[in-house]
């Protein structure tokens, strides 16, 4: 694939190495690979990246490169893909199947299925991961298909101008039309899996609206600013409205309270770490005999709704939406009753 850029009159005397970081947002990993495989021209002649130019000049670059093809067994797993063009490929993600092999998940993964998917196409690349979720979270999955695009959308997501949108119904009537949750979070003392929340952690912020009280339920809309390790699951646990059906971050034990606070600022609430246990009643009356795993649904009940972000080529905006799934919308018609 390649991508061009005419240089401007501002850029007149820059190297080529400056057009590629700032005007064609390619990284100095991504600016190596390629010059080392010829891959960048400049008017259709290979260039090194401390030539000159001028304005007028035309840089092309051909952003596939030849890498090792990680050994990945391509297997016929039914998908569910909502966009794919040259760059990237959007599935739906059902609950109860991983992202990518792990140790102990060697085969049977997302990434074997679009495997499976690119090698019927002819098409042998790298599968890369962009959004990640967790197994028995469902919803918008994206896979680039070169290192240039993971880049870019990675970029996005750093700068929070990519758009992560989940919703999900947890326990216990959330009192505010709309809310922040800014608490910390880290990997738990002696587990590889868990996470909670601690002032010593990695920022965390996920925002919320309340779209529907149901009896004891709500269900919310969330929208991440960070995306650490199951953020949306350890803020919910923490605020005491655990995601209904998450048996692995459950209601905390009262003999555990967190040290947040909320702040109430018009019609919003804002949890961050506090001095103050009492000013969040939730830590302090939480249920502590509720059985996360009901007949009602058996996995959180969380869902990647939307995402909203810029294509790295041709620089619109892309909005992708997942229908609510079967096993969620059966669970709100229930509650709903």
């Amino acid at each position: 694939m390649i991508i061009k850029h005419i240089v401007e009159s501002t850029d007149n005397g820059k190297v080529v190495k400056y057009i590629l970081k700032n005007r064609m947002e390619i990284s100095e990993r991504l600016i190596k690979k390629l010059k080392y495989q010829s891959k960048i021209h400049l008017n259709q002649k290979p260039v090194f990246v401390n030539a000159i130019v001028t304005e007028g000049d035309v840089i092309e670059v051909d952003i596939e490169y030849n890498e090792e093809v990680e050994d990945l067994l391509p297997q016929d797993i039914p998908i569910d893909i909502i966009y794919e063009d040259d760059c990237l490929i959007a599935i739906n993600k059902v609950s109860d199947i991983v992202v990518h092999p792990t140790c102990l998940h060697l085969d049977g993964t997302l990434a074997n299925a679009v495997a499976y998917h690119m090698t019927k196409k002819g098409i042998i690349k790298k599968i890369r991961p962009v959004i990640r979720l967790d197994r028995n979270t469902s919803g918008i999955i994206i896979f680039a298909k070169n290192s240039f695009t993971q880049e870019f959308l990675i970029r996005q997501m750093n700068n929070n101008t990519f758009l992560k949108e989940y919703i999900g119904i947890v326990n216990g009537k959330v009192k505010s039309t709309k809310g922040t949750i800014n608490l910390p979070i880290e990997r738990k003392d002696g587990s590889i899996m868990l996470r909670q929340v601690s002032p010593s952690g990695d920022k965390s912020v996920t925002h919320f609206e309340t779209l529907e009280i149901l009896k004891q339920f709500s269900f919310l809309k969330f929208r991440l600013e960070t995306g650490r390790t199951h953020q949306i699951r350890v803020h919910c646990q923490a605020i005491g409205h655990p995601l209904l059906g998450d048996t692995l971050y459950p209601y905390l034990p009262v003999s555990q309270p967190l040290n947040i606070r909320n702040l109430i600022e018009e019609d919003k609430v804002i949890y961050e770490i506090g001095n103050d246990i009492s000013t969040n009643p939730s830590t302090i009356t939480q249920c502590t005999n509720y059985s996360q795993l009901t007949d009602i649904i058996e996995r959180q009940a969380l869902h990647s709704y939307r995402v909203e972000f810029i294509h790295p080529i041709t620089k619109k905006t892309i909005q992708l939406i997942a229908p609510i799934p079967k096993d969620i919308n059966y669970a709100l018609e229930i509650l709903r009753k």
